[in-house]
């Protein structure tokens, strides 16, 4: 179990998400019993790889590294997926959600795999384990929202185009209708956004905490860029409440643009971040 890598459920994840996409055109059990077979399989030694993970580092995944936080963002999308696809299976959810999965824990190779020095510290310092633990756990949730609401837009999207085009719905790729995916969107989004906002702000409130140990909060570029990104959600969360009745392509689109910029900004900082030193995804 301790030689669990990451090329371990990665390669599992690769292999269900392409037989997703063939039993979107080939219609045949034995195809949803390969996808969910090697998806439990990922899931199984991404779960053992997260305990190895912890146990080394004595801290919660949540708290351990930014490779340890993006590969429970995965952990979560994979748990979600398989939940759903139990409670309905017509529904070509991997098509989406694998593919999000695999960006995840792609992602997670090229960031910092060391925690932050705060957290192993003096007794003054691990007391602000508690606002960590509440910045990256409100984090973690507020995005998994976020790309709920983007995968929840996509499949809208698709959904629209088939229609438009007269596209008769195969056996393997049945989406919900336009109104109940509209509905969904629109309760990711209201319900995501005030999530992540509650963790933006105890991030903050850990960086005034923890001030001359981990240095200024506003030097670090993730930190900027994710507040920029984190503006962008708020702005288009208020147009979302705000609006009477907004035309439901438009706020597919609109939503696809806001969530992938929040998610595209935090991820490819935190690649930057790691790679240059400059940052980290807790500061």
């Amino acid at each position: 179990m301790e030689r669990v890598t990451v090329v371990c459920f990665l390669a599992s994840y690769a292999l269900a998400t392409v037989f997703e996409f063939a039993r979107s055109r080939w219609s045949h059990n034995w195809l949803r019993v390969l996808t969910l077979g090697w998806s439990v399989a990922g899931l199984f030694a991404h779960t053992v790889y997260l305990l190895n993970r912890s146990g080394q580092a004595d801290l919660p995944p949540l708290m351990a590294s930014s490779h340890d936080w993006l590969l429970v963002l995965a952990w979560l999308g994979t748990v979600s997926y398989l939940f759903l696809t139990v409670l309905d299976g017509t529904i070509p959810l991997g098509m989406f959600a694998l593919p999000t999965v695999l960006g995840l824990v792609v992602a997670s190779r090229f960031v910092s795999k060391a925690p932050l020095d705060f957290v192993k510290g003096d007794a003054a310092q691990v007391a602000a384990r508690g606002w960590l633990m509440l910045h990256t756990s409100m984090l973690a949730i507020g995005i998994m929202g976020v790309l709920g609401s983007l995968i929840l837009a996509l499949m809208y999207l698709v959904q629209h185009r088939r229609l438009k085009h007269r596209q008769t719905a195969t056996e393997g790729m049945q989406l919900p209708s336009l109104a109940r995916l509209a509905r969904l969107n629109w309760w990711a989004v209201v319900v995501s956004v005030p999530l992540l906002t509650f963790g933006m702000a105890a991030g903050v409130l850990l960086g005034l905490s923890t001030k001359g140990v981990t240095g200024p909060i506003v030097s670090d570029p993730v930190v900027i860029g994710s507040g920029v990104g984190w503006l962008v959600m708020i702005c288009f969360f208020g147009w979302l409440i705000r609006s009477n009745r907004p035309v439901a392509k438009q706020v597919a689109l609109l939503t696809v643009w806001a969530c992938g910029f929040l998610v595209v900004t935090i991820v490819g900082l935190q690649v930057i971040a790691s790679s240059s030193g400059l940052g980290s995804l807790h500061s």
